[in-house]
C-alpha cells in the first residue's frame, strides 16, 4: 500500500499530538514530521518528502500559515490543506491565493484523512463554507463594478443627454423630445449621437435601456 506522506504544522502542542496520534492510525496515512512553529516548517520543507502539508494558519499569533503554504506550494509538488479555527473570509481568500486547495475548520477534524486523500489525488471539492464566502465575495466585488460603472457613466453623461435618454426609454420619439424640450431636432441628434459614442450602444433605444438597467435614471431621480 503507498502510504500519503504528511507535514503537519501546529503550534498547539497538544493539537498536534493529538492529530499526529489520529492520522497515524489511518492505514494509508503516515506522518512524515510534525513541526510547532514556522521555522521548523521551513527546514522541514527542505529536508523532509511529503505529499500533502496540514498547516495552520496562525502559528504563535500570526498568520504565518499563508506565507508557509506559499513557500510549500512554489516549492514543492505537494498539496497544502490549511486547518485553521478561524473562518474568516480574508483568511480563506488568501490561503487559496497562494495556492492551498482546502480549507478545514478544526472542529470539524473528523473530514481530515478524507481531505488529505482528495486533496493527494487531486480532487479536493470546495469547502461549502468556502464557496459561500466566495459567492459573497463575487456578488460584492460585481457590486462595486457596477457602482463603479455608474458613476463613470455619471461623470461623462451630461444631465441634458440624460434627460433626453430618459424621455427616448419611455418610448418618445426624437421629434416628440424636441417639442416637449423646446429645442431644435438637431440639438436632441446631436445629444443622441454623444450618448452613443460613450455607452457604445447601436441605437438610441439600446442606449437608454442600458442607461436603466444601469440604474442611471434612479440616480438621476436622487440628484
Amino acid at each position: 500500500m503507498k502510504h500519503i506522506r504528511l507535514l503537519l504544522v501546529e503550534d498547539d502542542g497538544d493539537w498536534l499530538r493529538g492529530l499526529e496520534a489520529y492520522l497515524s492510525r489511518e492505514p494509508d496515512l503516515q506522518v512524515a514530521a510534525a513541526v510547532s512553529t514556522r521555522e521548523a516548517a521551513e527546514q522541514a520543507v527542505g529536508e523532509v518528502p511529503f505529499d500533502v502539508a496540514l498547516v495552520d494558519i496562525m502559528l504563535h499569533g500570526a498568520a504565518d500559515g499563508i506565507e508557509l503554504a506559499q513557500l510549500i506550494c512554489q516549492t514543492t509538488t505537494a498539496r497544502v490543506v490549511m486547518l485553521t479555527s478561524l473562518q474568516e473570509k480574508e483568511m480563506i481568500f488568501g490561503a487559496y491565493r497562494v495556492g492551498a486547495i482546502d480549507y478545514l475548520v478544526k472542529s470539524e477534524f473528523t473530514d481530515i484523512p478524507a481531505a488529505v486523500r482528495a486533496a493527494f489525488a487531486k480532487e479536493s471539492p470546495m469547502n461549502a463554507y468556502v464557496a459561500g464566502q466566495m459567492r459573497e465575495e463575487f456578488r460584492r466585488l460585481r457590486q462595486l463594478e457596477q457602482e463603479y460603472r455608474v458613476k463613470e457613466l455619471r461623470d461623462k453623461i451630461t444631465p441634458s443627454e440624460l434627460q433626453v435618454l430618459r424621455m427616448i426609454d419611455a418610448g418618445h420619439t426624437q421629434t416628440d423630445i424636441a417639442d416637449k424640450l423646446y429645442l431644435s431636432l438637431r440639438t436632441i441628434k446631436v445629444h443622441v449621437g454623444n450618448v452613443l459614442k460613450k455607452l457604445g450602444g447601436s441605437t438610441s433605444k439600446e442606449a437608454a435601456r442600458q442607461a436603466r438597467d444601469l440604474g442611471l435614471f434612479d440616480e438621476e431621480k436622487r440628484g
